[in-house]
Order: structure tokens, then sequence, then C-alpha cells
């Protein structure tokens, strides 16, 4: 075998099961997969725009195009399934197969039932697989109840556009050890290992993709502060002697490599069953110690995969809204790769980014009194000397030094929990950005403007009940805590993670008149809680739900309306709420809407 098979090889979906033969061991599982993870399946590819990635298959080849399955059978039998659905469904040429491309070593049920499916049939339980027949029939019932928003004809042509990337393990790996590592590790080629892979492929010099792959590693570790992600020789010359930032001239490639601390060996790349192995890596041998680990347990807001979209999108300016949309991974991300310079370019601006995030984004901290539920954190990390351990260099986390720092901090926890998906944290990119350009800007300036817009093009003032996007009642909490309203705000108040629109006044109330639906819709009998608090109130009158002060204080404006209705003998009316209405509407105007 030459050393050409071992590489990666990217197929259509329509063409991969095309003049080759996928044999799945009898080691592996039966088919498991249910209704809800084939219909994503079919949801993602229906949803894909050009050269959409699915994932990775890994085969070991037996023979001129027949390859054992490694990893990836459930996904490829699901692919299987629906090819033949729409083969026996559809009048437009499908690929024809003389034979069965997918078997099952030593299951005669599962070869039974794919003979059979391929007519659309099927067979006495006794002699066919259920699980196999169950996923058929579960494709043609998603397709049938969804035919309004799916073209068939126009899914067939997406499948010659999404592909898999199918990974060759060399010939004669031992499979034993590959699995163990499978198994006790459960490893996988990610989207982002192969876009790794691809940046190093256009750097020639080792010592550069030693680097390149070095700075990726420690910026991928987005639960800690990148600082600690790098031995202490390299920590100390790549960051200010208070490790709070980068130095100056890290942008020039040539002087970055510079400081990072080891000999550079001259060991030739490593094969893809090194690789697998583990007898060598592209990584620089860590100088971290126990005194290095942080003490304290954060969490990052978006993973790595999504920092590297944010990343892209500030380098290209891309403010599109697939320009964060993992759906469109591999494609989104090539431009990083066209050359060595745009290669070394994203590395360095990966590393100023993930400096500057962590300084700047908010974060969710686990320790002290919120080591269970977690609080909402905005610090940066500074060098201290550990007096007691002969000077040691500890790590030390201190408020980020900007104007009104708790005021962002709330700020970017209203954003957070309104823009829950990654694909819509543009607020991100948009710190990223103008960070870069100036570290001095005023962020909390930059982020109400950008609220400000998203109200304005939300038209709220025009719209009613779940209508009125989420954005808007974020960013009135956020006004109300800032200006601390009537006195309203309290120490301890925070964001939560909201998204059920609650009305004040219930939809359904028990025992009691019905409001108009205007009136029930408005703006002014609305507020935005969580979905077990909006369980938990259900068609409770607002008499008994100002009891539920936990609920309550979800939502600033609702303890307004609490409030409200405690000084009106415990009485919410339409014109109460109204009232309410023009009140918010009027501090949401004298704020720039």
């Amino acid at each position: 075998m030459t050393n050409n098979q071992t590489k990666p090889t990217q197929i259509a979906i329509s063409d991969i099961f095309k003049d080759v033969e996928y044999i799945v061991p009898i080691y592996q599982r039966n088919y498991a997969w249910k209704a809800k993870q084939i219909e994503q399946l079919i949801e993602d590819i229906n949803s894909a725009k050009d050269n959409y990635y699915l994932g990775t298959l890994i085969v070991n080849q037996k023979e001129q195009s027949v390859y054992e399955v490694i990893d990836g059978q459930q996904r490829l039998t699901t692919l299987y399934l629906l090819k033949l659905y729409l083969l026996n469904n559809s009048n437009k040429e499908v690929h024809i197969y003389n034979k069965t491309p997918l078997q099952f070593e030593a299951r005669e049920k599962y070869h039974n039932t794919l003979l059979n499916l391929k007519k659309g049939n099927r067979i006495d339980e006794e002699f066919g697989a259920t699980e196999l027949y169950d996923g058929y029939f579960d494709i043609k019932k998603y397709f049938k109840n969804n035919s309004n928003k799916i073209d068939e004809t126009k899914f067939i042509e997406k499948l010659k556009k999404v592909f898999i990337v199918r990974v060759q393990v060399p010939k004669d790996i031992d499979l034993n050890h590959y699995f163990e590592i499978m198994n006790t590790r459960g490893e996988q080629l990610e989207l982002h290992q192969i876009v790794k892979a691809k940046i190093l492929a256009q750097l020639d010099d080792n010592k550069d993709k030693r680097v390149a792959a070095y700075i990726w590693d420690s910026c991928a570790n987005m639960d800690s502060y990148v600082q600690m992600s790098f031995d202490k020789a390299t920590r100390n010359k790549l960051f200010s002697d208070n490790w709070s930032k980068l130095k100056e001239n890290i942008k020039d490639w040539e002087t970055l490599k510079e400081y990072f601390s080891y000999q550079i060996s001259e060991e030739k790349n490593p094969t893809l069953r090194e690789i697998l192995e583990k007898t060598t890596e592209y990584k620089i041998e860590s100088n971290i110690n126990n005194e290095d680990v942080d003490n304290e347990r954060f969490e990052s807001v978006i993973s790595f995969p999504n920092f590297i979209l944010q990343v892209n999108a500030v380098i290209f300016n891309d403010e599109d809204d697939t320009s964060l949309d993992d759906k469109n991974f591999i494609q989104v991300l090539k431009n990083n790769w066209e050359s060595a310079d745009a290669a070394k370019l994203f590395i360095i601006k990966i590393l100023e980014c993930r400096v500057l995030f962590d300084k700047y984004i908010l974060k969710r901290e686990y320790a002290k009194d919120y080591q269970k539920t977690g609080k909402w954190s905005l610090q940066k990390l500074e060098k201290y000397k550990d007096i007691q351990r002969n000077n040691a260099e500890k790590p030390l986390y201190k408020v980020t030094d900007v104007e009104n720092a708790d005021t962002l901090r709330t700020l970017e926890s209203a954003l957070r929990i309104t823009y829950t998906s990654p694909k819509t944290m543009h607020w991100i990119t948009l710190v990223l950005k103008k960070l870069l350009e100036d570290e001095n800007i005023n962020l909390v300036d930059l982020l109400e403007q950008y609220c400000l817009r998203k109200i304005d093009e939300a038209d709220y003032k025009n719209k009613n009940g779940f209508n009125i996007e989420r954005i808007v009642f974020s960013y009135l909490d956020y006004l109300l805590y800032r200006d601390n309203y009537k006195g309203i705000t309290k120490n301890d108040w925070e964001f939560q993670f909201r998204n059920s629109i609650e009305h004040f006044y219930p939809q359904h109330p028990d025992n009691e008149e019905n409001w108009n639906k205007n009136d029930l819709d408005g703006f002014g009998n609305l507020a935005l809680i969580t979905v077990s608090g909006n369980s938990k109130f259900s068609n409770m009158p607002p008499s008994a739900k100002i009891d539920y002060k936990e609920i309550i204080k979800q939502s600033l404006k609702l303890q307004i309306m609490m409030n409200i209705t405690k000084n009106n003998n415990k009485i919410w009316t339409p014109e109460l709420a109204e009232e309410h209405k023009k009140e918010m509407i009027k501090i949401l105007d004298n704020n720039g809407i």
C-alpha cells in the first residue's frame, strides 16, 4: 500500500456507496440510531450549503475497494438506509447497486433485511433486523410528514455537495491497540483536527509546524486561561512581566518562534500510524507542574471550534449569518490554508484573540460559594509570587481593569443568555475585532450600541406575545440593573439562562376572567423567565405568583410588575399592564431606541 492510501479522502455522499463495499465486522454493535438521530442527519443535509461535511468514517482496507468499518458505522448505515429510501421513492435516477455495498459480518438477518429494503419491503421479523426496518421507515415517515419543507429532488442533488471524510488506517496497524485508544479516550478525528492538519500541511519548516501545533493545542483548552497552557519558560517569554497580555512583537512570525524554549529535533514528519499509536506528536513537551494548574474552575461560553470560527470572522470581517455556523466548518475556514503566510497569520490571530477573549469575554466560574451553581465572571489573569513557596509564580485572577467592569459583565451575560446558539454570537466577533484595533475601547458603549441595533431591527413596538424577540426583554432588564431603577437592584442579582416568555396574567386562568388578547399579549403583561419557572407558574393568577420570589427575581421587569400588583391589593389589571408598558418603552426610548 502506498502512503497516499493513508491520507484522508473527501467523498460526496452521493458517491460513498459507488463501486465499493463496506463490511461492518462482527465485533461492532448492532445498528442503534433512533428517529431523533436520523431526523437530525436529514435536517443537517437539507439545510447544508455547498461543501458541507458530515464528519469522518474510519476504515481498514481489506482489499481493492473493500473496507472494514472501524468507526462511523451508525452514520454510514443511516446514509445507506436513506439512499435506499430515495432509490425506492424517487423518479430521478439514483445510482443502482449491483450488490449490497453495505454488509454486516456474520449477521444474516441484516443481509436479508437490506436486500428486502432495496424493494421497500418488510419480511417476517424472524428473518429480518427490526432496527434496520425501523430506521428505514423512520426516514420514510419523516419525508412524508415534512414534504412541505423538503424537496426530494433537490435533496438528492444536495448529496453531491455534502461530504464525509474517509480516513484509511495503515494496512498493518495493530487494530486491538487502536480500539483500546478509541474505547478509553473516545477519540476520533473531528473537523477542527482536520483544519489543524491542513494548517500544518502548509508549513514546510519543522519548527514552524511545532510552534503552530503548540499554540493551537494551548488555545484549544477553552476552560482554562490560555497563559497556563504554556510551559513556564515560554510563558515568561511570550507574555508581559505580569502575564496579563502578549508582548507587542508577536505579530511577526519569525520573532514569535524564538519565544518557544525547546530543542527542535530533526525527526521526520509523523505518519498516520505513528499518530494513532502516539509514538510521536507535533507538540512540545510541557514543563507545567501541579503548582501551575488553575485552582479555579472556569467554563467558556463557546467551544474551541466555535472560537476559531470567531477568529476567522475577525480576520475576514465577516458578519454573514453563516460565518459562525459549524455546518459549513471546513468551507468557512478554507482561506486560512491557501498559503503558508495565511496559515501563520491564522495561528497568530488565534493566539491574540484567545488572550483578549479570556480577559474581556465573560466565563462561568465554579468556585467557593458558587462551586455548584456557578456565576458570571469577567476576570483577567496576572502573575503573583507565592512567598510561602519560595516565590513560586502563580496565577492570580482579578476583575478585568475596564471602566464599569460590573456593568460590562452584566451586559455580556444579557447577550449570552439571549443568543444561546454559537452561530448567533456575533457580539463576540465585534468585541474581538475592536479590541485588536484598540484595547482601550469602551466595550460597554460598543455593546450597548449593538443591542440598540438589534432591538431596532426587532420592531418590538409593533409586535405582541411570542413574536417579541428575547433581546428586548434582556436589554430592558440590563438597563433596569444598570440604572438601579427605583432601587430595585440587589447586589446578588444576575442574569439566568432563560428563554420562556411569561404572561403575568395567564393565558388560561383558573376561575378567572379572560383578558382581551391584545392586553394579554401586550408587552406590559410579559416578562422573560426560565422554562422551569414558567412551568411552575402554570395558570396561577398574579396574586399567587408574587409569593414565588425565586422565580420573580429572575426578571427585574417582572419584579416591577409584582411590586405594582402588591401596591394594588394584589390585583393586576389591563390598565396597570398598559401603564407599565408605557413606562418600560419610555426607558428603552430614553436609551436610544
